[in-house]
């Protein structure tokens, strides 16, 4: 039987936590399926999903939380065997504008509003090369589901960018 864990990792970001990570889910026979993982401030920040022996699991949970002692704090979430893609149209969202608060706020809350669920979500703030202002850019994987029209979804979202002063742009994944 195999066991399916989430892991969340943080670390101040140096040469060889992903060595680290991937050597003690190796030591107990586990897998490295899905991961995500980025530099952030200084800091590696990471998901991942991996699959382990049931046999191991349990080890491999506890060897996990010493890497506490070399500072790399791991966070565990087990059971998620789930592997079924989400019901729905997926759509790319893009997002550019002058940074200010409150911009991923305002747009989760419209895409919640209309039931629709982000499946995947970077951000990044960058210098404008005109205007030297920083500017936010949001890229996002969005599920739709089946009774949400593509023209209220368009229209919600033209609103909006009109009120938070960037451009959107949707394109069909």
């Amino acid at each position: 039987m195999v066991d399916e864990m989430v892991l969340t990792v943080i670390a101040r970001d140096r040469p060889g936590l992903v060595k680290a990570l991937s050597e003690m889910i190796a030591q107990h026979g586990g897998n490295w399926i899905d991961s995500s993982m980025a530099r952030l401030g200084g800091e590696f920040a990471g998901i991942l999903r991996v699959s382990v022996p049931s046999s191991e699991s349990d080890a491999l949970e506890a060897a996990l939380g010493r890497l506490g002692d070399a500072g790399i704090s791991v966070a565990i979430r087990k059971g998620g065997t789930s592997t079924a893609a989400r019901v729905g149209r997926h759509v790319r969202l893009e997002l550019t504008g002058v940074d200010h608060p409150g911009i991923i706020h305002r747009i989760s809350s419209a895409l919640s509003a209309l039931n629709i669920s982000i499946d995947e979500l970077e951000t990044r703030v960058f210098t404008g090369s005109m205007s030297g202002e920083p500017m936010f850019q949001a890229k996002a994987e969005i599920v739709v589901p089946e009774g949400v029209e593509e023209a209220n979804l368009r229209t919600t979202l033209e609103a909006l960018a009109k009120d938070l002063m960037v451009d959107v742009e949707l394109a069909a994944v």
